[in-house]
C-alpha cells in the first residue's frame, strides 16, 4: 500500500536561544586577554565602561590607532563551553569611525576587523598560547560595518551601532577579535545556540530539539501522540532546521473514537455524557440521536433505549427505531379456492421506511387440533414473505375450508424484538372448486385397435371425484374431431382405434363443481399387425408351458386372490396395473418441478433417447481400460473431450456386438431415464453414442466405485459423522427422484457410487428389465412372477408389486444398515424365504456395531409395515441434517444386549460357542488378519480372550480404531455370553 505523506502547517513559534556568553551581563571587568598587553603599547584594545543604546552601563573594548601602520591588536574572550550545541552563533555589536572623518589619516586606516576562533577540548590557553596569529587561530570572517560615524557634537560623538551575527559548528571554543588599523569600539558580544522549542502540533508533543550543525541541516524529531490520540498512516515527525525552526511536518495524530480535539488541538477530551464519536478523526462529538443514550463518557456509540433497535446497516447517527404497528383494514375477496387480500399500511412504521409484509396462512378445519399452518401447496402471488405492496393473491386452497390469514407488518428491526410481529387477521371460507389438473398419465397396454391408459388422481381433487373425461383424436386430425369418453375410474380402454396410428390423449376430472382443466397432451401409438403377431409368437412357448401347469396356476390364482383380499391399505385397483406400469404416489408437486417420464411410454424408444440423452460423436470418446462387465457388455474408463470444453475422465458402458434390437432398446432405456435427472447426488449422464459402433452410455466417473465394496475395503476407517454425511447425500438424491415421481425399485449400497470426495450418488436405473427377464443373479429372486431384490424390498412390493417412494424408503433403511455395518450383507446367510418370513413376523435387523441409537431408530422408522407411517425422504434429509448439526445426538449407542429384536437376526456379533477355536471366531467377525497377532501374544483360548481390555488389544497390534471397537465389542459380548452360561449352570 502506498504511504501517504501529509504536510501540515505549523503555528509560528519563535526559536529558543540558549546564551553561552553575554558580555553585557558582566557586573565587573570582563578580563579578556589582549595583545599587545595593555599598557605596554598604545596600540592595544582597552576595556572601558560605556553605555548601550538604552543607556545601560556596560563593559566594552575599544581601539583607535589609525596613525600607525601595520596595526595588529588582538582581544580574546574567555573559554566558552558549547553544552552539546552543534551550531554556535556569535552576535557582535560594534561601532566604527569613518576613516574619511579623521584629519590627516594615513592610507592604512581600516573600517573593518577580523573574527577568529580557536577550537580546544579544554581551557588550556595562556597569555602567549595559542600564538597571536592566523594559524593556529582560524579566521571566521572580516567584519565590516554597515554604518560608520563621523560627526561629533557638544555632547560627544554620535555613534552608529552595528550588529553582525556569524554561525559555525565547532567544539569548545574561544573567540578573538583582531584590529589591524581601525578606530572602533566592541560594544557587546553574545555567544549562543538555537533549538526548536517544545511544541504540541498535529495532535503530537515534540520536545525541545537542538538545531543541526549546518545551516541547511534538518534534525528529525519523533512526536508522541497526546493522550487519547493515535497516529494516522505513518509515524509523525518534525524537522528542526539550523535556525531553530520547526519545518517539514510528516504524519499526524488524531483523537481516538470517543474523544474530540479541544484547546486548538492540544487536548483530546472524552465525549461528555449524551454525546458520542464513532471514529478516529478531527470531528467533534455528536449528540446521541433520538431514542438512544450513552452509559459513560467517551462513548463511541449510543445505546438504543428499551423497545428501540438499530440494524447493522443503520448509521450510528441514525435514530433508534422500533417495530411497526399492525396493518389496517384487511379486506378479502374469495373466488372459489382463491382469495385476494388487500390492506392499509400500519399507522406507525416504527420510524423506518423498510416496512414489508408477511402472510401467515392457517387452515381451520374445525377439528380437535384447531388451526394448523397451510401446506406447501398453497400458492402466493407475488410471494408470501417480504411483500412491498399491500395486496397478495392466494390460490390452490382447499374447497369448503375455513382459513385464517394473518398479515404481519415487519421492518428492519423486527427480528431484534423479543415479541412477535404485529398483525391483522381475516377469516374466510373457500367455495367449491373444480379439481386440479391430472398431471400423470401412462400407457398400460396396447393392441392394434386398442390402448389401455391409466392416470393418477389430481393433486387437489377439491371434493369427491365423480368421474373422468378422456378426449382423444388422431395426431394428424384437428382437435375439433376429438372423441370424449367418460370413466368412473382412473383406468380406461380405448377401442376401435386404427393399427399403427398415433393418437393424442387428454384427461380431466369432474366433481360437483364441474370439470377441471384438461391435462397436457400425450401421444400414444397402437401396435401394427406385424408387431402384434411377432409379440404373440414370442409368447407362444410361455402359453404352452403355462397350459402344462394349468392346475398349479389355478391354485396360485386362488392363493393370490385370498392374499389380496386380506391385505390392508391397498385398493383393488392397484392389482390392475401391469408390471410395466411405474406407479406413483400422488402428492403436492412444486410448481415448475420437472416430472419423470417413463421412456417405455414412447412407441419408438429412439425418440426417448433423442429427447433425454445428448448424442456424442464417437471421436470425442477415448476408451482407456476395461474396469468391469455389465449385463450388456463391458464397463470401461476413459476420456471425453467435447468441442470447446476441457477433457474429462468418464465411465463408459458399451453394448456388446451381436445384440438384438430388444437388447439395444433395454440398454439405452437407462440413458433415457438417467438423462432426465440433474442432481449432485444422482449419477450424471454425459451422453450416448448411438450412431456408431459400439453403442455407448457415457457417465461421470466415480473413482471409489460401488459403496458396498468401498465400505468393505475401508472397514472402520470413517467417523460416524462421515458415514452420516454419506447417508445424507444418498437421501438427498432420493428426495430429488421422489419429487420427480420416480421410483427406483433397486436402492442398495451396490447401486450407490462414490467419488474421490466421498460424495455418494444414486445410480443403476435399469431394474425394470429384471421384472421381465430371467437372471441367475441370486440377489434378484422371483416373487409373484418377477425378479425382486428381496433383502432390500418392502413387503408390499414383494407381495403385491406395489412399488412407490415409500418402498424406496424401506430400501433406504437397508442402505443405512449397510453403511453403518461397513458393507455387511443384510440378513447375513439367511435364505430369501427366511427373510420374508422374519419380516412378516415383525422382526427387523438389529443395530450394527457402534451404531448410534438415533440412526437405528431412523432405520426402524423406514421399516414400518404400514407404508403410510414411513418418513418421506424430505423428512429423512431433515433428520440427518439435525444430527450433523448436533453431533451429540449421535453419541448414544443402542445396547448390545437389546432383546427387542429377533436373536436370530443379531448376527453382527456371533455366538462364540459355535466356534471351536479363536481363529474361527476371528474369521467370523472378519478380523482374521490378526490371527498371528493373537497367537504370538498367547491369546489362544476363549477364557483368555474374554478378559481382554483395550490395552491388550493395542498390545496385540490392532491399530485401526474401527477394528479395535469391533474386537472389543465382540470380546464384551463373549464375556456376557460366558457369564450367562455360568449363571445357568449354577
Amino acid at each position: 500500500m502506498d504511504i501517504l505523506w501529509i504536510l501540515w502547517t505549523i503555528p509560528a513559534v519563535i526559536a529558543v536561544e540558549e546564551t553561552l556568553m553575554d558580555s553585557t551581563t558582566a557586573t565587573a571587568e570582563l578580563g579578556w586577554t589582549v595583545y599587545p598587553v595593555s599598557g605596554s603599547s598604545d596600540n592595544s584594545w582597552e576595556e572601558v565602561s560605556g553605555y548601550d543604546e538604552n543607556m545601560n552601563t556596560i563593559r566594552t573594548y575599544q581601539v583607535c590607532n589609525v596613525f600607525d601602520n601595520n596595526q595588529n591588536n588582538w582581544v580574546r574572550t574567555k573559554y566558552i563551553r558549547r553544552r552539546g550545541a552543534q551550531r554556535i552563533h556569535v552576535e557582535m555589536k560594534f561601532s566604527v569611525r569613518d576613516c574619511s572623518s579623521i584629519p590627516n589619516v594615513p592610507g592604512s586606516c581600516k573600517e573593518t576587523f577580523n573574527l577568529y576562533y580557536y577550537e580546544s577540548d579544554a581551557d588550556t590557553a595562556t597569555r602567549n598560547s595559542p600564538a597571536w596569529m592566523e594559524n593556529p587561530w582560524i579566521k571566521v570572517d572580516t567584519i565590516a560595518a554597515d554604518e560608520s560615524f563621523s560627526q561629533v557634537d557638544l555632547g560627544g560623538r554620535v555613534m552608529k551601532i552595528n550588529t553582525e551575527v556569524r554561525s559555525f559548528d565547532y567544539n569548545m571554543i574561544q573567540y578573538a577579535f583582531q584590529d589591524y588599523g581601525g578606530c572602533m569600539s566592541l560594544i557587546a558580544v553574545r555567544v549562543f545556540y538555537r533549538k526548536c522549542p517544545r511544541i504540541i502540533t498535529n495532535g503530537a508533543l515534540f520536545q525541545e530539539t537542538l538545531s543541526g550543525a549546518e545551516s541547511t541541516s534538518l534534525v528529525a524529531a519523533r512526536g508522541v501522540c497526546i493522550p487519547n490520540a493515535e497516529e494516522v498512516d505513518v509515524p509523525i515527525k518534525l524537522y528542526c532546521n539550523g535556525d531553530g525552526e520547526w519545518m517539514v511536518p510528516i504524519g499526524r495524530c488524531m483523537c481516538k473514537a470517543g474523544n474530540e480535539a479541544v484547546e486548538n488541538g492540544t487536548v483530546c477530551r472524552a465525549c461528555p455524557s449524551g454525546f458520542f464519536k464513532p471514529t478516529q478523526g478531527d470531528e467533534a462529538c455528536m449528540q446521541c440521536p433520538i431514542n438512544s443514550r450513552t452509559t459513560s463518557e467517551g462513548a463511541i456509540n449510543c445505546v438504543c433505549r428499551n423497545g428501540y433497535y438499530r440494524t447493522d446497516s443503520d448509521p450510528l447517527q441514525m435514530p433508534c427505531t422500533t417495530v411497526p404497528s399492525a396493518p389496517q383494514t384487511v379486506i378479502s375477496s374469495v373466488n372459489e379456492t382463491s382469495v385476494m387480500l388487500e390492506w392499509m399500511p400500519p399507522r406507525d412504521s416504527g420510524g423506518r421506511e423498510d416496512v414489508v409484509f408477511n402472510i401467515i396462512c392457517k387452515s381451520c378445519g374445525g377439528g380437535r387440533g384447531g388451526c394448523t399452518r397451510c401446506g406447501d401447496n398453497v400458492q402466493f402471488l407475488p410471494r408470501q414473505l417480504g411483500l412491498t405492496e399491500t395486496r397478495v393473491y392466494i390460490s390452490d386452497l382447499l374447497a369448503h375450508t375455513q382459513y385464517t390469514f394473518e398479515v404481519q407488518a415487519v421492518n428492519g428491526v423486527s427480528d431484534q424484538s423479543p415479541y412477535s410481529p404485529q398483525y391483522a387477521s381475516v377469516n374466510i371460507t373457500t367455495n367449491q372448486a373444480a379439481p386440479s389438473t391430472v398431471s400423470i398419465m401412462h400407457q398400460v397396454s396396447r393392441t392394434p385397435d386398442s390402448i389401455t391408459l391409466s392416470w393418477s388422481q389430481p393433486d387437489q381433487p377439491n371434493g369427491v371425484i365423480l368421474d373422468y373425461e378422456l378426449q382423444y383424436y388422431e395426431k394428424d386430425q384437428p382437435e375439433i374431431n376429438a372423441t370424449a369418453i367418460r370413466s368412473p375410474t382412473n383406468t380406461v380402454v380405448i377401442r376401435n382405434l386404427k393399427p399403427g396410428s398415433i393418437y393424442v390423449f387428454q384427461v380431466r376430472a369432474r366433481t360437483v363443481a364441474g370439470f377441471g382443466r384438461y391435462s397436457g397432451k400425450l401421444y400414444f401409438q397402437t401396435m401394427t399387425e406385424e408387431e402384434y403377431n411377432t409379440s404373440i409368437q414370442e409368447k407362444l412357448p410361455l402359453i404352452i408351458g403355462s397350459a402344462a401347469a394349468g392346475l398349479v396356476f389355478l391354485i396360485a390364482v386362488v392363493v393370490i386372490i385370498i392374499v389380496c383380499n386380506r391385505r390392508r391399505g391397498f385398493d383393488r385397483a392397484d392389482s390392475e396395473y401391469t408390471d410395466k406400469l411405474q406407479h406413483y404416489t400422488s402428492g403436492h408437486m412444486t410448481p415448475g418441478m420437472k416430472i419423470y417420464i417413463d421412456p417405455f411410454t414412447y412407441e419408438d424408444p429412439n425418440e426417448a433417447v433423442r429427447e433425454f440423452a445428448k448424442e456424442i460423436d464417437i471421436s470425442c470418446v477415448k476408451i482407456e481400460q476395461v474396469i468391469g462387465a455389465g449385463e450388456f457388455g463391458e464397463v470401461c474408463s476413459g476420456n471425453l473431450k467435447l468441442p470447446g470444453k476441457r477433457e474429462m475422465f468418464v465411465a463408459i458402458k458399451t453394448l456388446k456386438s451381436g445384440y438384438t434390437e430388444k437388447q439395444r432398446r433395454d440398454f439405452l432405456s437407462e440413458a433415457s431415464i438417467m438423462g432426465q435427472f440433474d442432481h449432485p447426488n444422482v449419477i450424471h449422464l454425459e451422453g450416448v453414442v448411438t450412431k456408431s459402433s459400439p453403442v455407448m452410455i457415457v457417465t461421470e466417473f466415480m473413482e471409489n466405485g460401488s459403496l458396498d465394496s468401498f465400505l468393505r475395503q475401508n472397514d472402520g476407517q470413517f467417523t460416524v459423522i462421515q458415514l452420516v454425511g454419506m447417508l445424507r447425500g444418498i437421501a438427498s438424491g432420493m428426495k430429488y427422484l421422489s419429487d420427480m415421481n420416480y421410483v427406483h425399485r433397486d436402492l442398495a449400497a451396490r447401486n450407490i457410487l462414490v467419488n474421490s470426495n466421498l460424495v455418494c450418488k444414486v445410480s443403476d436405473f435399469g431394474l425394470s428389465r429384471f421384472l421381465e427377464d430371467d437372471t441367475s443373479d441370486p440377489t434378484y429372486t422371483s416373487a409373484l412372477g418377477g425378479k425382486i431384490p428381496i433383502r432390500w424390498t418392502a413387503p408390499e412390493a414383494i407381495q403385491y408389486r406395489k412399488f412407490t417412494s415409500a418402498s424406496d424408503v424401506w430400501s433406504y433403511g437397508i442402505v443405512m444398515w449397510e453403511v453403518m455395518s461397513y458393507g455387511e450383507r443384510p440378513y447375513w446367510d439367511m435364505t430369501n424365504q427366511d427373510v420374508i418370513n422374519a419380516i412378516e413376523q415383525d422382526y427387523r435387523l438389529p443395530p450394527p456395531m457402534d451404531c448410534p441409537s438415533a440412526l437405528h431408530q431412523l432405520m426402524l422408522d423406514c421399516w414400518q409395515k404400514d407404508r403410510n407411517n414411513r418418513p418421506k425422504f424430505s423428512q429423512i434429509v431433515n433428520n440427518l441434517d439435525k444430527m450433523i448439526r448436533n453431533p451429540n445426538t449421535l453419541k448414544a449407542m443402542t445396547p448390545l444386549s437389546s432383546g427387542v429384536h429377533l436373536p436370530l437376526l443379531d448376527r453382527s456379533i456371533p455366538d462364540f460357542s459355535s466356534f471351536s477355536t479363536v481363529d474361527e471366531w476371528l474369521d467370523a467377525i472378519k478380523m482374521g488378519q490378526y490371527k498371528d497377532n493373537f497367537a504370538n501374544a498367547d491369546f489362544s483360548t476363549f477364557d483368555v480372550v474374554s478378559q481382554m481390555t483395550m490395552d491388550d488389544i493395542l498390545r496385540v497390534g490392532v491399530t485401526l480404531a474401527g477394528h479395535q471397537k469391533k474386537i472389543l465389542n465382540s470380546v464384551q459380548m463373549m464375556r456376557a455370553q460366558m457369564n450367562q452360561i455360568t449363571s445357568v449352570e449354577v
